[in-house]
């Protein structure tokens, strides 16, 4: 954890992976977040993956570094103290609550008119989503698979959990900077839906489709617009391929020994690969096959020894599995992990903030707490409540 938000303090109300992940990247880089979770855990405390003894990884993954403090929101008392962590401190606050109900900002602010707010949503009007069902809205699963397969293909990875976590981090951090000069407070309310249609027309994907009248067609494993693709060496090792620039497409010529080939291609066709990377990935019918007759005269070991020396942008496919130690500059060698106990009994390798700043301490790894496991501290610390108070909130179950 570094040290940069150091005397920052958070507080957040949320579940799953965007409003999570956006306190996570504030805790890692220094704040004080404070967490309230429902007695006994909220919706997304037993998600999976699981670990061997039942545990979440994944709120263990995405509540690194918080502290806990267990509230029964069911209960008018348990929500009044949920608007008082909101409130209190440096009146920071991250969530994905419903726009409106007792933590609504109208509410919020009524207790402390300069509260920021950060608001994690699904859709900008309310409506309930998830990264799976705005990508499905948006059309991603159209684009992606094989070519002349209608079929749509989902991915794994939750790309607009991960980039609204980001993103409202830095409304957060905006905002805060703006209340130093101003005092003034504000919500900012950061959609799912809002992130992956501004993220596709920065691609330029909407300009596309606006200006073609067409949705682009599948094209598999291809990289869209220029060269890159999966490929097999000679003993059955799969590689991805990519050469974008003119030094990476000489390299790969170079690295496969098909340089001459491509030049008959190029006079063929009347065309300069070097200078056109538009132009490899319209004639890759023709291109691919020549590259995989390079990759088929090479063993996988062959070829990165060759790449290496040519500068090729390559790697083989892995599992996740076996990356933890076929590259380990993911993971073995890399100082961004530690080993770590984690609150569930298992201990693996847990990462601080994935930002490098040289000459500075990135300081230790902090495990996610058990849940509740700081109500006391908070209760006291936090909200200045003496031992009578915080036992009279024990016995009437209103804390945990």
């Amino acid at each position: 954890m570094y040290r940069l938000l150091e005397g920052m303090t958070v507080v957040e109300g949320s579940a799953f992976v965007a409003g999570p992940s956006c306190a996570l990247h504030l805790a890692q880089m220094g704040a004080k977040v404070i967490r309230f979770d429902q007695i006994g855990g909220g919706p997304d405390s037993r998600r999976w993956p699981l670990g061997p003894n039942g545990e979440s990884l994944y709120w263990e993954g995405l509540n690194k570094g918080k502290l806990s403090i267990a509230l029964d929101l069911r209960k008018p008392e348990g929500r009044e103290l949920a608007q008082r962590l909101a409130t209190g401190g440096d009146g920071l606050f991250v969530t994905n609550f419903p726009v409106d109900g007792f933590l609504s900002h109208e509410s919020l602010k009524a207790l402390r008119a300069d509260l920021i707010a950060v608001r994690v949503m699904g859709w900008a009007d309310g409506s309930p989503a998830v990264d799976y069902t705005v990508n499905a809205a948006i059309g991603m699963p159209a684009m992606t698979g094989p070519a002349g397969d209608a079929r749509p293909v989902n991915h794994v990875l939750p790309a607009w959990d991960l980039v609204t976590g980001c993103y409202g981090a830095f409304a957060l951090l905006a905002a805060e900077r703006e209340r130093a000069d101003s005092g003034k407070g504000r919500e900012i309310r950061v959609a799912l839906s809002d992130i992956a249609a501004t993220s596709l027309a920065n691609l330029g994907n909407l300009a596309e489709v606006i200006l073609s009248g067409a949705d682009r067609p599948r094209s598999g494993n291809n990289l869209f617009g220029a060269f890159g693709r999966d490929f097999v060496a000679k003993d059955g090792v799969g590689f991805m391929l990519v050469a974008i620039t003119p030094r990476q497409w000489s390299g790969m010529l170079t690295g496969l020994g098909i340089a001459e080939d491509v030049e008959a291609l190029e006079r063929e066709l009347g065309i300069d690969f070097a200078r056109d990377e538009g132009a490899r990935f319209v004639h890759r019918a023709k291109l691919d096959p020549l590259v995989e007759a390079g990759f088929a005269r090479f063993s996988a070991d062959e070829l990165e020894r060759q790449f290496a020396e040519a500068g090729v942008t390559w790697s083989r496919y892995h599992t996740l599995h076996e990356a933890l130690s076929a590259e380990p500059r993911l993971f073995a060698d890399n100082p961004v992990f530690a080993q770590t106990a984690h609150p569930g009994g298992a201990s693996y390798p847990a990462p601080g903030a994935p930002a490098r700043i040289p000459g500075e301490d990135r300081g230790t790894v902090r495990p996610a707490p058990v849940i509740g496991a700081n109500t006391d501290e908070v209760l006291a610390d936090f909200l200045g409540l003496d031992s009578g108070a915080i036992g009279a909130l024990h016995d009437a179950g209103v804390v945990g």
